[in-house]
């Protein structure tokens, strides 16, 4: 059996949610500031991946870096060529997967007494220590939820991995990508055993944050 669709998937869902993890809670932040206008309008492009389908994103996606158009031609002069490599599929990932970690980590921060910051900067912190010190702590479930989010988001990742990675064993074969290459030539016992694979990873990631946060009630209460 070869294992690499799980590892790879396993990586590329792992970097994609630490990138999208610090891009998501910097972009909510920045939003939950501004006005309602400015608000609207940034929050609807932002959140575009969520809704439009995986395929027209990865369609984006190609035609963005692809390696005859502009950024691809340039990004290629530093190495980086996004089309058929494994880590074209951590991009792909992290675009479907922010809008998640945006809007939950957004709704934490709205919520968020500013009663706290502004006491803060009294007592004479910086911005910086504030926000990972004081905000981030008092919205740590909404960001959780928006990591986990985000982590199953990316490890079920298939429209725009396909259509800018596509399927190659030992380089860019992930699960998702692997569970539709052995259904489309019959193999349904391969393809069914790694949706288990799937859902198992899953099943886990989602037991350990529900444990997680019965232990940190548990010491609240205590």
């Amino acid at each position: 059996m070869d294992l690499f669709p799980l590892w790879n998937s396993l990586r590329v869902a792992a970097l994609s949610t630490v990138i999208v993890f610090f891009l998501g809670m910097c972009a909510a932040f920045y939003v939950s500031k501004l006005g309602r206008v400015k608000k609207g309008i940034i929050d609807v492009l932002f959140t575009l991946p969520l809704v439009l389908p995986p395929t027209v994103v990865g369609y984006v996606l190609l035609v963005t870096v692809g390696a005859r158009r502009p950024l691809g031609v340039f990004l290629e002069q530093f190495g980086l060529r996004f089309v058929m490599t494994w880590y074209g599929g951590v991009l792909a990932a992290a675009v479907v997967a922010f809008p998640l970690m945006y809007r939950t980590a957004r709704g934490a921060f709205e919520s968020f007494d500013e009663t706290l910051a502004y006491a803060g900067k009294t007592l004479g912190l910086s911005n910086t220590y504030i926000f990972w010190r004081i905000r981030v702590p008092a919205c740590k479930q909404g960001i959780l939820a928006g990591i986990v989010l985000a982590y199953a988001r990316a490890l079920g990742e298939f429209g725009a991995t396909i259509m800018l990675i596509g399927y190659t064993p030992g380089r860019t074969a992930t699960i998702s990508t692997t569970v539709y290459h052995l259904w489309r030539i019959g193999d349904d016992r391969g393809a069914f055993m790694w949706v288990m694979v799937n859902l198992g990873i899953s099943a886990a990631v989602l037991l350990a944050v529900n444990l997680l946060e019965r232990r940190k009630k548990k010491a609240v209460r205590v």
